[in-house]
């Protein structure tokens, strides 16, 4: 097997910094040296088969984006991203694994949703991949059929209070889901909106003839989201069943996480990009420039943009600081303007809900560590090795030790990231909701495996390169 050294860098771990020299053999990381450190009485350096030079940059952990729906079917359409482009972008980021969702949907088997994502995803990834289980029809075959999921390496499960007649879980079904979970140690997921409510309050917009992109997030009032988080909260309280509530963006719904963790619950949450950075007045013409523009589309996802002048981002921010917060994901599902978007011009709930983010996210949470909204080791915590321990993968992922997968990215902080189309875009869409964003940072080189898959702008990586991740319990169990 090729061995490679990684030399001259200051690893990032989540609980600090120095700097050390990277050894690799084959797939994986067998050691962490002193800089210049000799080998039988030779340099290490002179020893290797490839030397990389990350001299002033920091060496990390490969990102782990532990929320993204490659091919999902949503509105009539599916996400543009396939698993094999979907991944490759990830990798240009920096991100060399993800957890993408399984869909069971009502009147299906669970096990066949599980068997048509294993068929999408295998021999189509650039980088390392594995599942979770949507469940859309909680019945009694698909409780059963839960149980064995655990064995399948897939060991945590979504529900969602939202999209009545598509995924919608009513509270009688979640509480026998989240038995399973007590059961099992499964981590119940939690899209957490109070959907049948959502409804109601979009069609009453639509009647009154406001059908432009800026009221999906008006349907989707703060106090849907605080609501439905408070309810799974006790439904996990009075079941046992550990918590995740996912793409969180409401400060509202932070206080009930925070409120349930300071009694000791096992709750935990997420949130993504978009909620630390973009606003619903941007949504509504900033960018645009037109009030109401269908522009607006483009920042269309659920749970929605929340309004800056309230001070969702800022709250974000600070419960990810205070550990309110545990994860940035992205919700990746991203979906084209031309013919997709498109299919809700004249009434918002036909917009298909998704952002592509999968490429952007190691950049956009280092420019928060530029800004001082969190620290470098915070960073790494956040993006890899918390999502590594939340979902069963620490220790083979999210960590530079030995033994570990060598998923390593060469991270420059004098660099310079400017993101839109024609520059660092990937993702197979025709817009960005990024466009203009400007990082002071660069991914420089990334390894998958041992495998140098992107480095100094070329993309080195291969269709199948990436592996089916079976995965343990969460190490956040109580």
């Amino acid at each position: 097997m090729a061995t490679t050294l990684i030399t001259g860098g200051t690893v990032v771990s989540s609980t600090g910094r120095a700097p050390a020299d990277v050894l690799i053999d084959g797939e994986r990381i067998v050691g962490v040296l002193e800089p210049g450190s000799q080998l039988l009485g030779t340099d290490v350096a002179a020893s290797v088969d490839r030397v990389i030079d990350a001299t002033g940059k920091y060496v990390i952990p490969g990102g782990i984006d532990a929320h993204t729906h490659m091919e999902l079917p949503f509105g009539g359409t599916a996400a543009i991203d396939t698993f094999e482009t979907g991944t490759r972008a990830a990798a240009w980021g920096g991100t060399t694994s993800i957890i993408d969702f399984a869909v069971q949907r009502y009147g299906e088997r669970v096990q066949d949703g599980l068997a048509a994502w294993h068929e999408k995803a295998a021999g189509n990834c650039a980088i390392d991949y594995g599942f979770h289980q949507i469940v859309g029809g909680v019945d009694d075959d698909s409780l059963a059929a839960m149980r064995s999921l655990p064995d399948e390496g897939v060991s945590s499960f979504k529900l969602f209070m939202a999209y009545p007649g598509v995924f919608y879980s009513d509270d009688a079904q979640v509480l026998k889901a989240m038995q399973v979970s007590r059961d099992t140690g499964m981590l119940t997921m939690m899209h957490a909106e109070n959907g049948p409510a959502i409804d109601v309050l979009a069609q009453q917009l639509v009647d009154q003839g406001k059908t432009d992109p800026y009221y999906h997030g008006i349907a989707r009032a703060w106090e849907m989201e605080e609501e439905a988080t408070h309810r799974a909260i006790m439904l996990a309280k009075l079941t046992g069943a550990p918590l995740y509530v996912v793409h969180v963006s409401a400060k509202q719904a932070v206080e009930q996480l925070a409120w349930a963790r300071d009694k000791g619950q096992n709750v935990y949450g997420e949130t993504c990009p978009q909620y630390l950075y973009l606003s619903l007045e941007e949504q509504l013409g900033a960018k645009s420039g037109e009030w109401g523009s269908f522009e607006g589309a483009k920042w269309v996802c659920s749970t929605p943009l929340r309004s800056r002048e309230e001070g969702h981002q800022d709250a974000m921010w600070q419960a990810l600081r205070t550990n309110d917060l545990q994860m940035v994901s992205t919700d990746h599902c991203p979906f084209c303007m031309k013919d997709q978007k498109e299919l809700g011009v004249g009434d918002f709930r036909k917009i298909p809900n998704g952002i592509g983010s999968i490429e952007h996210r190691m950049d956009l949470m280092y420019q928060g560590v530029v800004t001082g909204e969190i620290t470098l080791e915070r960073w790494v915590e956040l993006t890899s090795t918390t999502p590594a321990r939340m979902f069963g993968l620490y220790g083979t992922k999210g960590v530079i030790q030995p033994g570990a997968d060598a998923d390593v990215v060469v991270y420059d902080p004098y660099g310079h990231t400017s993101i839109g189309m024609g520059k660092t875009h990937h993702m197979n869409m025709d817009h960005s909701a990024w466009e203009g964003f400007e990082i002071d940072g660069h991914v420089d080189t990334v390894l998958s495996r041992g495998k140098v898959i992107v480095d100094d702008n070329a993309y080195l990586g291969a269709k199948g390169d990436g592996r089916f991740l079976k995965r343990g319990l969460s190490q956040y169990l109580i």
